[in-house]
């Protein structure tokens, strides 16, 4: 029987956890800790909840919790101002704000804590209407991610490239998802996984296509760097989508510098030791959490808790 893409990934995951039987362990006094993630239907949540979970299971003086958010510059906010521990940022976003440069006022303090699995950047319009190009968004109500997300800082600079002059809107999921099926808006921007739950129930309702990001995907790099990569959403993960080629940009697990270096520790080994039990369920098998990538944190520094863990785990 051949393997699936998730059963593939699953395999590598429990060989991962094997390496890492004895690793970790946190002794410190008992303390909470919190996630900051995403909005609900998305995929930073889901895995977010999982996350706490686990690491609520694994050690008993932690107790994690996940926290709804608006996503990658949000959550970076709040680590820095202490208002979670732990955060959940695109690439893109945290190196923008560790120069300090637009959205962002100031250079941000940030560490990582592992790269934790890809996010698909999906331009959804509906499959019975007129767009079906980058092109044909100029003079259209767009949604690019709600305020204060990764997609909504990707997205200024995909219309920027791409040299299109759409009717911007700033909406969560729910209500970008809510206008896209009432003809509000003509199209939107989600950065997540594939799918994406509240994405697969509004192609269920109406029917959904995801514009390629292919040929703008080349001048992005030129400008930003390797930050972004070209994938695939492939086939089946919605019921129109037939292999688009698009963008991805990898997701960071993020902390402050000052996060105490057993806690750090304690997370990496979670995160190593738990491996195949977080990848949500919903998940194709695009995304990844794996040695090779958990310490490929696209130029964001490890927190040094974990990089001594890696170390102890790995060698």
């Amino acid at each position: 029987m051949p393997l699936t893409r998730r059963s593939v990934l699953l395999a590598s995951l429990t060989g991962l956890a094997a390496l890492a039987g004895c690793g970790g362990g946190y002794s410190g006094p008992p303390r909470t800790l919190s996630i900051a993630a995403g909005e609900e239907g998305g995929f930073y949540l889901a895995f977010a909840r999982l996350l706490a979970g686990r690491i609520t299971a694994a050690e008993p003086r932690l107790t994690c919790t996940a926290l709804t958010t608006k996503a990658s510059q949000a959550n970076l906010e709040m680590v820095v101002t202490g208002k979670a521990d732990l955060a959940l940022v695109l690439a893109d976003t945290a190196q923008t704000a560790m120069a300090g440069r637009s959205p962002f006022t100031t250079p941000l303090p940030v560490r990582a804590l592992g790269r934790v699995y890809e996010n698909y950047m999906q331009l959804v319009v509906r499959a019975n209407g007129p767009i079906r190009g980058i092109a044909d968004l100029t003079g259209r109500a767009v949604s690019l991610g709600a305020s204060g997300s990764g997609a909504a800082l990707f997205g200024d600079r995909l219309i920027r490239t791409a040299g299109v002059h759409p009717r911007v809107e700033r909406l969560p999921l729910a209500e970008a998802v809510a206008q896209l099926t009432d003809g509000r808006i003509e199209a939107l921007l989600w950065s997540g996984g594939v799918p994406t739950p509240a994405l697969a129930e509004l192609d269920s309702k109406v029917g959904i296509l995801l514009l390629s990001l292919d040929v703008v995907a080349p001048r992005l790099r030129a400008e930003y760097g390797p930050v972004y990569e070209t994938v695939t959403v492939p086939s089946g993960a919605y019921q129109h989508v037939r292999d688009v080629r698009t963008i991805g940009v990898a997701n960071l697990l993020v902390c402050s510098p000052t996060l105490p270096d057993d806690v750090a520790g304690a997370v990496v080994s979670v995160l190593v030791r738990q491996a195949a039990e977080l990848v949500p369920q919903q998940a194709l098998g695009t995304q990844f959490l794996d040695s090779r990538t958990l310490i490929a944190t696209a130029g964001v520094p490890l927190h040094p808790g974990a990089a001594e863990t890696y170390r102890d785990l790995h060698g």
